[in-house]
């Protein structure tokens, strides 16, 4: 079984940071991708940043120059810096492996998400 555990959410004042960090465990392989997405209240769910193991990265428009998505492979562990935070970056984000289960089958897991909230 392939797990992802979320750390880092919390509340910060607008032009403040957080890093967000995503540890995957359990019987894998091998991972792809890791990303973040992010879920506001009534809003779609949208990628925030991805990261491959070769270290290609791609980021929304919204957060790029902001936030800054990094890898350590050997912990199997994705963050996420987030700087000049804006209240409309408020949202649960959730963190996303798409892996190489131990049993060899390819799939995309998810975390269970944490919230992060940016006041004015």
């Amino acid at each position: 079984q392939v797990q992802l555990v979320e750390s880092g959410g919390g509340l910060v004042q607008a032009g403040g940071s957080l890093r967000l960090s995503c540890a995957a465990s359990g019987s894998i392989s091998g991972i792809h991708v890791m990303g973040w997405y992010r879920q506001a209240p009534g809003k779609q769910r949208e990628l925030v940043a991805a990261i491959t193991s070769g270290g290609r990265t791609n980021y929304a428009d919204s957060v790029k120059g902001r936030f800054t998505i990094s890898r350590d492979n050997a912990k199997s562990t994705v963050y996420l810096q987030m700087n000049s935070l804006k209240p409309e970056d408020t949202a649960v984000y959730y963190c996303n492996a798409f892996a190489i289960a131990g049993w060899g089958a390819q799939g995309s897991y998810w975390g269970q998400g944490t919230q992060v909230t940016v006041s004015s």
